[in-house]
Parts: C-alpha cells; sequence; structure tokens
C-alpha cells in the first residue's frame, strides 16, 4: 500500500492506498486508536477494489480536530463523506473495523444514495447506553474534558517498549501491534508518544438507546456482510450482536474464530470470509 495525502475542510487526511485503481471504490475504516495501518495485512488479499485506508481524525497522521470540538460518530459521517468527495467518489463500499464499522453503519444509514456495500467487522450500529445511565455519562464525559489540559502525555523512551504496550492492551501479536504503533508514534523529546489526539480517550457525552441503534441498523439498505470473532466481546455480547444483525434488510453474518483484531491476525480467514462481495458488480 502507498501512502497518500489529501485535505477536507477540517484539515489534512494521511492514509495508504492499494489495490486495483480500475477496481470497485472501498472506504476502510479502522477501529479505535488504530490508523490505517489496520488494513496493510488484509489488503493483499483483496482483489478486484481500490482500497484507500486513511487515518480517521485525530489518528495516525491525519491532523486533530480544532480546538472546542469533540469526536463522536456522528460527527466522523461528514469526515467519511468528505473523504470520497476528495476522492471524487460519489458512490462507494465501506469495510469498516470495530469503531470504523460503527461510523459506516451511520453513514451508510444517513447517506443511503453513496453507498454500496458495507463490511462490518466486529461491530454494527454504535455502542448504546442506558437511559438510567445518560446523566452520570454526560458528567463523567465532561469532567474528564475539563482535566484533560492537566495530564501529561507519555512518552517511551524505547518504540518497542509501546509495541509491548500495545500488545498487551489490545492481546495482539508482535507484528501486528508494531504495524500500528509505527504509525501511530512520533518522535518527542525523550523517545516516542502516541500522535493520537488524547481526546479519543475522553468517554463520549451522549449515547443512543438501544431502540437507536436498533433502528439505526435496520435503516441500512445497502447489501451487508458482518464479520464476528468467536468468542464475542463483552461490549457486542451474544445474543445481542446476532440479534442486531438480523435486523440489516439484506444482511448475512460471518463468524470466524479469533480475536477482536481478527482482520490483521488471521487475513486470510477474513479475506476468504469477504470472498467477492466488495468486488462484484
Amino acid at each position: 500500500m502507498r501512502e497518500f495525502e489529501l485535505d477536507i475542510p477540517y484539515g489534512r487526511i494521511a492514509g495508504l492506498r492499494g489495490g486495483d485503481l480500475g477496481g470497485n471504490r472501498v472506504l476502510a475504516l479502522h477501529g479505535w486508536l488504530d490508523n490505517a495501518a489496520s488494513f496493510v495485512p488484509l489488503a493483499p488479499l483483496l482483489t478486484g477494489i481500490d482500497l484507500v485506508a486513511p487515518d480517521l481524525p485525530g489518528h495516525g497522521r491525519s491532523a486533530h480536530q480544532p480546538r472546542g470540538t469533540d469526536y463522536s460518530f456522528a460527527g466522523a459521517v461528514h469526515h467519511v463523506l468528505d473523504i470520497a468527495d476528495a476522492l471524487g467518489w460519489d458512490r462507494f463500499s465501506i469495510l469498516g473495523h470495530s469503531m470504523g464499522a460503527g461510523i459506516g453503519s451511520l453513514v451508510a444509514a444517513g447517506a443511503p444514495e453513496r453507498i454500496e456495500r458495507f463490511v462490518a467487522i466486529e461491530a454494527l450500529g454504535a455502542l448504546p447506553e442506558t437511559i438510567e445511565a445518560t446523566v452520570s455519562r454526560l458528567r463523567d464525559a465532561v469532567a474528564a474534558t475539563r482535566a484533560l489540559p492537566g495530564k501529561r502525555l507519555r512518552v517511551f523512551p524505547d518504540l518497542d517498549i509501546a509495541v509491548r504496550a500495545r500488545m498487551h492492551a489490545n492481546a495482539l501479536g508482535e507484528p501486528v501491534a508494531r504495524l500500528l504503533v509505527e504509525r501511530g508514534t512520533e518522535a518527542v523529546d525523550g523517545g516516542h508518544a502516541w500522535s493520537s489526539d488524547p481526546r479519543l480517550t475522553l468517554p463520549t457525552m451522549v449515547r443512543m438507546t438501544d431502540a437507536q441503534v436498533d433502528a439505526l441498523v435496520a435503516g441500512i439498505d445497502c447489501p451487508t456482510r458482518v464479520i464476528y470473532a468467536s468468542p464475542a466481546q463483552p461490549y457486542l455480547p451474544e445474543p445481542d450482536r446476532s440479534r442486531r444483525a438480523a435486523l440489516l434488510p439484506d444482511g448475512e453474518v460471518r463468524v470466524i474464530p479469533g480475536g477482536h483484531h481478527l482482520h490483521m491476525e488471521d487475513p486470510a480467514a477474513v479475506a476468504a470470509a469477504i470472498g467477492d462481495f466488495l468486488s462484484a458488480r
């Protein structure tokens, strides 16, 4: 995959692009605190597509959002559409992992005229919140946001230490963690620090309810293939995740043994599950 940069209204977007320039257009959206390198292991196994994997705002080598703004799935919808506009893509498909699949769900439901197909890996819709926890979540988010400027940036004296930290945090193998860390850090005095915007670690101020997430998923009209890892993750347990996928008007599910980053750890199995779904005409 080769580096690219483009400008959208909020700022500079960096990323990786590979595949066939004449193939079906696919925008690959990575997970929370990951970056475009998330798709490096999978990209060579997907044929017949023009694969563009941006570092989403605040991640990797892309610009951070302006001060006074916050990161949300809803806000990311326009970033995704702005990226497609900058590429000159009127219609395209989405390949999303985790947070990227959540954002992709909103794009597919909110701009159905733009989306041809959708592959969602390890997420569908958005993370819900109970009505009872609405106020406590809001208060926690406000307090954390106000306290953030006083926190010190963690500096790793050696990049290998950052790799080991990422391996431990996400139960990743060393080669996979290194891909993400090398693109997700920057040189600073004393070593290396995460390049991602610290505001990404803040609690989301307001989340949808379960009923709203269900309505969102039911509003995804395009052909959709959902790929889940087994065992299920705590944030999207069974039977909730299967029940939600069943709400898709034109959806199907594949379940593969593995962890949350199965598209990086076992790209051959994920590529087989995708098959020709994204390259179909």
